[in-house]
């Protein structure tokens, strides 16, 4: 290598790390060095609890909006999953507060970023008694797939889609292939296999009255029951379920998401459902 191409590529390579420190993404996009400014949790760092009504006896339930900030999440028929799951986060909290005899939490409320770990972290630090994700799928080209799923944890996934969902999911906290996260596989691991049995039985439980309240007013997936090894419900305490409202590349399945009437019938199918849970955790 010639002195003046050896100065050059290390002049490049400089420019380029200073990028990274500076903006935090570096990517190259049709011969085009290109840069995005992205706000990265720093080492060790707790987020901040989300406001929640003081302990009085009501049972709590902690509602998490899939992706935000620089991760979109999914996107067709001219939405982006972060924003349509947290209107839809924001009308279910309003629905269960109405009624008042469950408290509840957001994990976010704005355009903001969070670990997976992060997330279940925040229930787990208040001490929540059910954990609820939401989010929104995508197809491809594939636009005639519709209908909404309900994930439950599992060390094996129960079909190659549900396995295809998972990979993309825990990728998310993953920024152009550097894992934002600090906990390993082994870890993660050994966290599924320390998860309590009764915590599973209850998480499968809530799935259940999902479906059963939704049948006939929300339009369900042919396998609308799933399970996967997905981080975000990976705490081995609390019943989680990742609720998969729709597939945003289908046209008439994006048009009712996004409508009122569909943000409404998911938040009082979700009430019903998460209301009905609780009663029967205080009858057992």
């Amino acid at each position: 290598m010639s002195g003046r191409l050896h100065i050059f590529v290390v002049a490049v390579l400089s420019a380029t790390l200073a990028a990274f420190l500076a903006f935090g993404s570096i990517t190259w996009a049709n011969d085009r060095l290109r840069i995005a400014r992205v706000t990265l949790p720093a080492p060790g760092s707790v987020p901040a609890l989300p406001a929640v009504d003081a302990d009085d006896g009501r049972p709590l339930v902690v509602i998490d909006a899939g992706h935000g900030g620089h991760d979109p999440g999914a996107a067709g028929q001219g939405l982006v999953e972060k924003a349509l799951v947290l209107d839809l986060a924001r009308i279910l909290r309003d629905e269960l507060e109405a009624e008042g005899d469950v408290r509840v939490a957001l994990t976010r409320d704005d355009d903001s970023y969070l670990l997976h770990e992060e997330r279940f972290e925040i229930a787990r630090r208040l001490d929540a008694d059910l954990f609820l994700s939401i989010h929104a799928d995508s197809a491809g080209a594939a636009t005639e797939v519709a209908g909404a799923s309900i994930y439950t944890l599992s060390n094996e996934a129960s079909s190659e889609a549900a396995a295809r969902f998972s990979a993309r999911e825990n990728a998310s906290d993953r920024l152009d292939g550097v894992e934002l996260g600090d906990q390993n596989d082994t870890v993660s691991t050994i966290l599924v296999e320390l998860s309590q049995r009764r915590t599973q039985e209850r998480s499968a439980e809530f799935a259940r009255l999902i479906q059963r309240e939704g049948d006939g007013l929300l339009r369900f997936h042919p396998q609308a029951r799933r399970s996967a090894a997905l981080k975000v419900l990976r705490a081995p305490d609390i019943p989680s379920v990742l609720f998969e409202s729709g597939f945003i590349t289908n046209e008439a399945e994006a048009e009712r998401l996004a409508s009122q009437e569909g943000k409404r019938r998911f938040a009082e199918v979700m009430a019903r459902a998460i209301r009905i849970y609780f009663a029967r955790q205080q009858e057992s």
